[in-house]
């Protein structure tokens, strides 16, 4: 007689917890190689929905004591070393259309999914000849992160020409919102932050398509002589104080090239932060902090994250600035 092989336990993972979906789901999803940063660990699962139909299922189904992260083209996003426990939404080309809705009485009108890219916006308006939205041309990321911070860039902002936005709620609701419910100010949005934007409409004044591309030609010249586009960097690290310019309260503070591990303070910009190839994600994070600690020290201004930070430390790490 031969001995019964021992029998292997299924150890339950968070997938066998979640709703069927027709989109694609991964678990330990590397998280590194999909941010501007090239930083951070993985996703504990990853979902990429179909479409809103099936987000909306997702989300109905999802237990409640189950992190929900969205993420777009992750430009303006610091994902931690030890990465995101829970699920991290993905949206995709369902996510990504852009279509032209014509005029009002109030202007001409332009519709786009949360995964459209605030470039590809601008360009759609440019060919209608509507007016007014060649900033996002200047913005790198995508409607849904622009809804969620406000975006904004070259004198105008996200609140100058959004119309209405849709978000599902965490019960996977649709949500259609107008501008006042928005609650958009510098660089923030009311919206709870659990909800998920899925669309905007967005309003421009009819425009000659030439002038129009000449403007986004004026931004892109402008944009590539004083940030460090072609770097592994993320956008504007910290919101401008009223009245002050976080650039030049960085300088100020003697954070110019600053450097901690890998990751360095721009010489071209100090607003932005650079993975000079080796840093890890606490590197990038603990040098904001040193120059947020540096600036208050010079100027009693607290500067407040732009960037924003997801995730839990590597093991062994607390997050910079806080208590252990």
């Amino acid at each position: 007689m031969t001995a019964a092989a021992p029998m292997h336990h299924h150890e339950p993972h968070l997938i066998d917890r979640l709703p069927a979906v027709r989109g694609r789901v991964t678990a330990n999803a590397p998280l590194a190689n999909v941010t501007w940063f090239r930083v951070g660990g993985p996703a504990e699962v990853m979902f990429r929905p179909a479409d809103a139909a099936d987000l909306a299922g997702f989300l109905a189904g999802c237990p409640a004591d189950v992190p929900v992260t969205v993420i777009g083209v992750a430009s303006n996003l610091l994902v931690r070393d030890g990465g995101v426990p829970g699920v991290v939404v993905r949206l995709g080309r369902a996510f990504a259309e852009i279509a032209v809705d014509g005029g009002t009485a109030d202007g001409m009108e332009i519709r786009a999914g949360a995964a459209a890219l605030d470039l590809n916006v601008a360009v759609a308006a440019r060919d209608a000849g509507i007016a007014g939205l060649e900033f996002l041309s200047g913005i790198p990321g995508t409607i849904g992160g622009a809804l969620r911070m406000n975006g904004g860039a070259y004198g105008r902002e996200l609140s100058d020409v959004v119309v209405s936005a849709t978000a599902l709620d965490r019960q996977g609701r649709e949500h259609v919102l107008d501008r006042g419910a928005l609650g958009l100010t510098y660089r923030h949005c009311a919206v709870p932050e659990d909800w998920i934007f899925t669309g905007a409409t967005l309003r421009g004044h009819p425009g000659d398509p030439a002038g129009i591309g000449h403007r986004m030609h004026e931004i892109s010249s402008a944009r590539a002589d004083s940030q460090p586009v072609r770097a592994r960097t993320g956008g504007s690290t910290f919101a401008n104080p009223p009245g002050e310019k976080a650039w030049a309260l960085i300088d100020r503070a003697g954070c110019r090239g600053l450097m901690i591990g890998g990751a360095q303070v721009s010489e071209k910009h100090c607003n932005f932060l650079l993975n000079l190839g080796s840093a890890t994600a606490d590197d990038l994070e603990s040098l904001g902090e040193e120059v947020r600690r540096r600036v208050y020290e010079t100027s009693g201004i607290e500067l407040r994250w732009e960037i924003r930070r997801i995730g839990v430390p590597a093991p062994g790490k607390t997050i910079p600035g806080s208590t252990p």
